[in-house]
């Protein structure tokens, strides 16, 4: 799809990279392709980043289409046949220097605690990239991730958010990846995180808006290019339905 200069597709383009072989879906490898392929024929489909597939699984997954990410559950095996591993995703370890030669975007996943800002620090150093995770077993809060979103933006880091994040706005809890967007775009990241409204948020075709604050699809395009990657989600359909109920899909 391309739409020129709309900025829901600057803003909503490739945002989810699909995860359905992991927590809380975790389907088997059958049924998590076919899953896939129901998300690539759906009238969203411009929204469908990578598929994402543990290590252990990526010599037994087929084509799907585009690139794949790998979350490292073991050794990285050579990938032969159709379809190219993009990206990797790991844990904070002490080989950083090691890891920017696995893939050509390599996201580690980074506590939310008192060390936070050290280590951006030292995967930008590194060539490395971010990953946060925003809910499963813990739910950080707005305060630890607000810090973790200026951590990666005064560093020009880009970052990718995972767990957690199936709900547009925020509720129950649970962070909205609306409001990780507007956390991204528009700064004053704790009031962006903890809005509760769904109508203080706005995407039409010629701007995102959050209460008073408005950015153009330029802006936008720029953000989710330099900034802000995408989330990772074992249900495509779920953000989807979430933004449908807020008017901004279909397109």
């Amino acid at each position: 799809m391309q739409l020129h200069g709309d900025a829901r597709i600057a803003l909503l383009a490739q945002l989810i990279d699909h995860a359905p072989l992991f927590p809380p879906a975790s389907l088997p490898l059958p049924l998590a392709v076919a899953e896939d392929e129901r998300a690539r024929g759906s009238q969203n489909a411009f929204m469908l980043a990578r598929f994402v597939c543990p290590a252990t699984l990526l010599a037994e997954l087929p084509d799907v289409g585009r690139g794949v990410t790998v979350v490292l559950d073991g050794p990285l095996p050579a990938r032969s046949g159709v379809g190219s591993v993009e990206a990797v995703e790991t844990r904070l370890g002490d080989e950083l220097a090691t890891l920017a030669s696995l893939a050509p975007e390599v996201y580690v996943e980074v506590p939310l605690d008192n060390g936070v800002e050290e280590r951006l620090h030292a995967l930008r150093a590194n060539g490395l990239r971010a990953k946060v995770r925003c809910g499963g077993t813990t739910v950080p809060s707005t305060e630890s991730l607000a810090a973790f979103v200026r951590g990666c933006r005064t560093r020009d880091l880009v970052f990718k958010a995972t767990a957690g994040l199936h709900h547009a706005v925020r509720a129950n809890g649970e962070h909205g990846f609306l409001n990780l967007l507007a956390a991204v775009v528009f700064g004053d990241e704790e009031n962006a995180l903890i809005e509760r409204d769904p109508s203080a948020f706005e995407l039409h075709a010629d701007a995102f808006t959050w209460r008073s604050r408005t950015a153009p699809a330029e802006e936008l395009a720029a953000i989710r290019r330099n900034r802000f990657h995408s989330i990772g989600s074992c249900s495509f359909f779920e953000p989807a339905k979430e933004l449908e109920a807020l008017g901004v899909l279909p397109l």
